[in-house]
């Protein structure tokens, strides 16, 4: 039947029962739009050409893709109409047609089918040589589902629901919507497909019949829950468990510790190296990754951050396209905005932001400072309260600070401005101008002292009536 796979992936659908402006395949589901999962699990198991056949909101469901995936070259066809998932498939023909081998055929709203029962399901086709196998499932409730019937342990034909007798809806085995086909079969078939039904629809499960009378149809069983599919936001969500429960799982038994596996939320494409460990209620998102021995402390989130090895996050710190190097210390309560990017031992403590500031080795700001579109050399002390004034009404301004500088508490820094390496900058001091090395700067008003002042106010207010 030819060397690999092929793949269709239906995301025309609007999803009406979402509620939504957005295109239901576009939801967003642990890092992925939710037709990346079915798509995922199709490249895992090898399928090339890969065709997304899209309607609603096409423009926006193609960039997602390509997004998603963009070494794979994804193809795109377009049903204008929404005639039914037969009709779907047969609008990537033009996409598929020097395609020889099996084609399967996914949903782009079934995000919990996994590549292993992918890959059963093209084995079987393969074993029976029949034209078509498909997924199958018992349903504790099988209503809305289509059923198998079978004769003689033979799959024979799909019933939709709601044409089935009342024998037929007794069944509980029910027919997922999954399938692969032999390509020569499917066009052919699909080609001579009519609807019959008030709809005027084109529906798949009328190639179950076709393939029956033409070799023989093979099913492979998977579980009732790894075949559902989104139908509104009370699935995604449910969906949204199975799938974090299934990644924090695969993350635990290749050496990651999580405390509290239900609290916590690690996303597609997020990387975590053995020997960390991970605290209750942390979010880890985007592309992020972190690196063997790293504590990450309690309510943390953490968008696209790489994090060197070593280091400890403390509670309750927000962290966004940043950088972090080794065995650095970071929290409670820091900040990290985008481009902020921190060397080997840096520590930020409690109350800290960074954007866009490169901190150097050794360098520490314990306490309540704003350091943005900065950069910060090697051993700076940064005291607390320290804010680095770097917006001027209309743009931003770079602040440079130097090898080993010490700022005092509640200094304010305004951009433009450069302070040369192991300068002093005494506590309370607005720096409006270059500060030179080795240099002590200071701003302040000279102190007054009135010996007894306090007393006489104190006994002059008690005299008060």
């Amino acid at each position: 039947m030819g060397n690999g796979p092929a793949a269709v992936v239906l995301c025309a659908g609007k999803g009406t029962r979402m509620k939504s402006a957005q295109a239901k395949v576009l939801h967003p589901l642990l890092g992925r739009p939710l037709c990346a999962w079915p798509l995922a699990a199709a490249i895992e198991v090898g399928a090339h050409p890969l065709v997304a056949v899209v309607g609603h909101q096409d423009d926006a469901v193609r960039a997602a893709i390509r997004t998603q995936f963009p070494s794979q070259e994804p193809r795109f066809a377009v049903q204008a109409e929404p005639l039914g998932t037969a009709d779907a498939v047969r609008a990537a023909a033009e996409e598929l047609k020097d395609t020889k081998g099996p084609v399967l055929i996914l949903y782009g709203d079934t995000p919990l089918l996994t590549a292993a029962t992918l890959q059963r399901l093209l084995d079987a086709l393969l074993q029976t040589q029949g034209p078509l196998a498909l997924v199958s499932a018992t349903a504790a409730d099988p209503s809305g589902y289509g059923r198998l019937i079978r004769a003689d342990g033979r799959v024979v034909r799909v019933v939709e629901d709601r044409d089935a007798t009342l024998a037929e809806r007794t069944l509980h085995e029910v027919n997922a919507g999954v399938y692969a086909v032999d390509s020569g079969f499917l066009w052919t078939s699909l080609a001579a497909l009519r609807p019959s039904n008030a709809q005027g629809e084109y529906y798949l499960t009328d190639l179950v019949a076709l393939a029956a009378a033409s070799g023989g149809v093979a099913a492979v069983e998977a579980s009732f829950e790894e075949t559902a599919g989104v139908n509104d936001r009370v699935d995604l969500a449910a969906c949204t468990k199975v799938l974090r429960r299934r990644i924090n799982e695969a993350h635990m038994r290749a050496g990651v510790t999580l405390l509290d596996p239900e609290s916590t939320t690690i996303e597609a494409l997020v990387e975590v190296e053995p020997d960390v460990v991970v605290e209750a209620f942390v979010s880890l998102r985007g592309k992020t990754r972190v690196a063997t021995g790293c504590q990450l402390g309690q309510g943390s989130v953490l968008d696209t951050v790489e994090v060197g090895e070593g280091t400890e996050v403390r509670p309750y710190c927000v962290m966004e396209h940043s950088r972090v190097g080794a065995r650095c210390t970071l929290g409670p309560f820091a900040r990290l905005r985008p481009g902020s990017e921190l060397a080997e031992g840096v520590h930020l403590g409690n109350f800290v932001e960074t954007k866009k500031a490169r901190i150097g080795k050794g360098s520490k700001a314990n306490h309540l400072s704003y350091l943005g579109d900065a950069v910060v050399g090697a051993g700076v002390n940064v005291g607390a309260g320290t804010i680095i004034c770097n917006y001027d009404g209309v743009a931003k301004h770079l602040t440079e600070v130097g090898d080993g500088v010490f700022i005092g508490s509640d200094s304010q820094l305004v951009a433009p401005v450069k302070v040369g390496a192991g300068a002093f900058i005494a506590a309370g001091t607005t720096v409006t101008e270059d500060v030179p090395e080795d240099a002590l700067v200071l701003s302040r008003s000279p102190q007054v002292v009135k010996p007894g002042w306090a007393k006489k106010r104190r006994e002059r207010l008690k005299g008060k009536p």
